[in-house]
């Protein structure tokens, strides 16, 4: 097979092969004696582990070198393995798709943490349309290839000096700098293969760095750039919507047989089938200068944007439709058979051959197919760092930058309703998927008449800006107990936009003859018991049948929403020094102005205006002091803040079909904790840990959703229909927990390491018409009450290889039409090997979910599941080379 190379594999490919020769070349001169001195695992450990034992708060840091050995594809990936840090593969409740995506600390909702990049904010978009419009803070890591990682720093506990915003804590990935590298010029790069066994596609990832800096060691420029490229297959079965059945749904049956009124039924049980290609792409640039000893300054870069075109296919059992026939005059289908179990239907079988007078106008299935062409998501900068010395005692540092972020995603939808046929449906709860049959589900059998088949579409586009400046200073006093002082002010400016317009399908669109031509089948489905091999049409027959029928001339403004958010901060923070007693003690001031505009009628842009000013004041304090020669103790207490997602105060999303949806609330709170944290670390011996770490957090204004009845416009009516909304008011809540650490060096190249966290987190406050105060259900999102991890190395100085099982339990992922989703517990293998055949020349071989995890979620009771999942296992083999 042919491959066009890109510039960027291009040059990679030449570095690898220079690398090669040069390798080859010094070991023909050193001969059968020579021998390779690498860092590896055992040096990443040690680093580690000294830099977490030398902090004056609670952290935990990751280094590049723990990056390379480990199949770590994004930030996310490598942070997994932390203790207390819990990721997710998905940004919502839209489930998984085989990338870690989304990082929260101590078992809180992902927008508690606050990432930063360089210690300033960064903004980033997404590519899933739910996620566009809820209008999140917490950063898609997906975003960030793990290629740009120097360091990643955990701060588990606040400081006055850290930026506000991350009520549970907040990480910070730092970047390689051009002074930092040893040579004075250093080529690095990487060719590598990324196989999915879902997909069965290979595709080509590459990336490159170049480093230079000067013999007087005080001017550096580095250029970094990437090309990666994957092909995602999801296959899975989808329960989109639970109700119970009434004479509204099926009067003839329900009539005959009152057992069944009132028994909960999945109504649309899918065959869903997700496509996507994805490419990462980007690059950053660093010039870093050192003017004089007394001033130095550093201008940083980065451009990166994940194109995901996509298309999703859901091919459903409706038997709602066969039930009531409500675009018929006759009497709906008696099920032939069925069984209740408890307060469920759990099986219904519909007569093969139509049982009334007319089955012209009703079918038990329908499919529908999303493609989503020129779907991305990016995210940049521009950052101004400097270091100016007054004189011996006093110091400055200071940042100015922006930051943008945009999220965008076009979709075409085409619905088609099936002719009558027999099928039937056995759920097994959360057990196994539902066996499901229809008897036409493999050919395009339609409905005749118009009202059976036709389409929708929307143009979203959200758009996220920082610009911030902040100025810090660093003050050596003649005070012993008090060595230094820092101090310092940040402002910032925050908008986030978001844009829905609405797509107009013409009428000749939504006729038969004009269909998507592109007929085909799903592929074979790794889950048993669905539909075999229903039909469906191709992505490029969507993309086109879309771009010729639909047009986007209208803006769907009860959709849209603008926030403005202006935000101060100063603060004022002292090193600590009593006898054995260190750490730091300061507060922070911050004052945060919020405007929000939505809440517009559909036809004219008239938003409601809203706006507040929160004022807060946030204490914190760490010490930390030996017990023993090896023998750390901690304790840190913090108020801490975190702002509402901007889709909490803005946003609208409704779904037509189920006549649900969730709205924001402009009128919300920041998110306030108060924390209390101790831990004790015992250095037991080189490069290794055992540790145990205890936290509480009192969430004084937790964000939760409440339940209401509200009137909007319903496009598929093309009129006002009330809906059963979900809208987000403040709740209290508490998080308390307990994290379990070990690392050991085994000797012999042997090591092992281990973490587990356990969290207890619930909503307290019960909110009005909250789930917590009607059903008892207070479950915070994002808490996996366990989570662990366990490792295992071996090292020598050609060959190192790492194993890893990460798992979490079932957590509330949120809501989605109405009801609240569930993420069952999942375990995930990698494996990584690494062949050094010299210092310059590494050959990996990498797999991430080997154990080929089943996703599974469901709604309040694991009797009624929302989706069962399947992504597949991914390989990687691949060259680093570096000169």
């Amino acid at each position: 097979m042919k491959r066009n190379l890109t510039p960027i594999a291009s040059a990679v490919a030449i570095l690898i092969t220079s690398t090669a020769l040069t390798a080859h070349a010094q070991d023909a001169n050193k001969g059968v004696d020579n021998v390779v001195v690498v860092t590896g695992v055992r040096a990443a450990l040690a680093q580690s582990i000294n830099q977490k034992r030398n902090a004056e708060s609670l952290v935990e840091v990751i280094t590049a070198e723990d990056v390379g050995k480990m199949p770590d594809k994004s930030v996310a990936d490598s942070l997994q393995r932390v203790p207390g840090v819990s990721v997710a593969t998905a940004g919502g409740a839209e489930g998984g798709f085989g990338e870690n995506d989304r990082v929260s600390l101590k078992g809180t909702p992902s927008n508690l943490t606050l990432t930063t990049l360089n210690g300033h904010t960064v903004s980033s978009g997404d590519w899933y349309i739910s996620n566009i419009t809820s209008g999140g803070r917490s950063v898609s890591y997906s975003m960030f290839p793990s290629e740009l990682i120097g360091r990643v720093t955990v701060h588990k506990s606040a400081q006055a000096n850290l930026t506000e915003g991350g009520a549970a804590g907040s990480v910070d990935i730092e970047t390689r700098k051009p002074l930092s590298f040893k040579k004075n010029l250093t080529l690095m790069g990487s060719v590598e293969a990324a196989y999915g066994d879902a997909a069965k596609k290979t595709n080509a990832q590459v990336s490159g760095l170049v480093n230079w800096k000067n013999d007087q060691g005080n001017l550096g420029v580095l250029v970094q750039a990437f090309d990666e490229k994957r092909s995602l297959r999801r296959l899975g079965q989808e329960f989109l919507w639970w109700d119970k059945v009434s004479p509204d749904y099926a009067p003839a049956w329900v009539k005959a047989n009152p057992e069944v009124n009132g028994k909960y039924l999945s109504l649309l049980t899918g065959s869903a089938l997700f496509q996507q290609e994805r490419e990462r792409k980007g690059g950053m640039v660093d010039v870093q200068v050192k003017v004089n000893n007394d001033f130095s300054f550093d201008v940083s870069g980065l451009s990166t944007k994940l194109k995901a075109d996509n298309v999703n296919a859901n091919f459903m059992f409706a038997p709602y439709q066969a039930l009531t026939n409500n675009w018929s005059g006759v009497g709906g289908v008696v099920p032939s058979k069925w069984t209740v179990t408890g307060n469920q239907i759990t099986s219904i079988t519909l007569p093969s051959t139509c049982p009334v007078a007319d089955c012209s106008k009703m079918g038990p299935s329908v499919q529908d197919i999303i493609a989503r062409p020129g779907s991305y998501s990016d995210s940049k900068f521009v950052n101004l760092d400097w270091k100016f010395r007054a004189n011996d005692d006093l110091s400055f540092t200071g940042q100015l930058g922006t930051t943008r972020g945009t999220g965008y995603a076009r979709d075409y939808g085409y619905e088609a309703w099936l002719a009558y046929s027999g099928a039937s449906m056995t759920t097994h709860g959360l057990d196994a998927p539902a066996n499901v049959t229809i008897d036409n589900a493999g050919t395009f059998n339609p409905r005749t008449g118009a009202d059976f088949f036709g389409g929708w579409a929307s143009d979203t586009t959200a758009k996220d800006k920082e610009t911030y400046g902040q100025i810090d200073g660093t003050w050596k006093t003649p005070w012993d107990a008090v060595s230094t002082v820092r101090f310092g002010f940040r402002s910032a400016k925050h908008d986030r936009n978001l844009t829905w317009l609405q797509g107009d399908v013409s009428s000749a669109g939504s006729s038969l003859a004009n269909r998507p031509t592109g007929l085909t089948t799903y592929p074979a489905s790794p889950l048993a018991n669905v539909l075999d091999k229903p039909w469906t049409f191709t992505p490029d027959s969507m993309k086109a049948w879309g771009d010729k029928y639909v047009t986007f001339a209208n803006h769907a403004y009860q959709n849209e929403f603008k926030i403005a958010e202006k935000a101060n901060a100063v603060y004022a923070m002292g090193d600590l020094a009593v006898g054995n007693v260190t750490g730091n003690f300061g507060v922070r001031y911050v004052q945060t102005d919020i405007d929000v505009d939505n809440a517009s009628p559909n036809t004219v842009w008239a938003p409601v205006h809203t706006s507040n000013t929160y004022k807060d004041i946030l204490p914190s304090a760490n010490v930390r002091t030996d017990l023993a020669k090896d023998v750390v103790l901690r304790a840190s207490a913090s108020r801490t803040m975190a702002r509402p997602d901007f889709g909490a105060l803005g946003s609208l999303s409704l779904n037509d079909l189920t006549r649900s949806g969730s709205g924001g609330n402009p009128n919300l709170k920041p998110i306030y904790s108060n924390n209390l944290e101790a831990g004790v670390e015992w250095y037991f011996m080189p490069k290794s840990l055992l540790a145990v770490n205890l936290y509480d957090m009192h969430l004084g204004s937790y964000v939760t959703y409440g339940a209401s009845t509200q009137n909007f416009y319903n496009q598929a009516v093309k009129a006002i229909t009330a809906y059963n909304m979900s809208s987000a008011l403040n709740t209290k809540a508490r998080v308390q927990g307990v994290e379990l650490q070990y690392s050991q060096d085994l000797g012999n190249g042997f090591g092992a390491s281990a973490n587990y966290t356990y969290a207890d987190g619930k909503e307290t406050g019960k909110a009005p018409k909250s789930a917590c105060a009607d059903l008892g259900d207070c479950h915070m999102i994002g808490t996996s009450k366990n989570s662990y991890n366990v490792s295992a190395f071996y090292e020598n100085s050609r060959f190192s290889a790492r194993l890893n099982y990460s798992y979490r339990s079932a957590f509330l992922n949120g809501l989605d039409r109405n009801s609240a989703i569930y993420q069952d517990g999942v375990g995930t293998v990698s494996l990584a090997l690494n062949y050094n055949f010299s210092d310059n020349l590494t050959l990996s071989f990498e797999g991430k979910d080997l154990n080929d995890p089943l996703l599974k979620s469901y709604a309040t009771s694991k009797d009624q599941p929302r989706a069962f999942y399947k992504n597949g296992k991914q390989f990687f083999l691949g060259l680093r080379g570096k000169m």
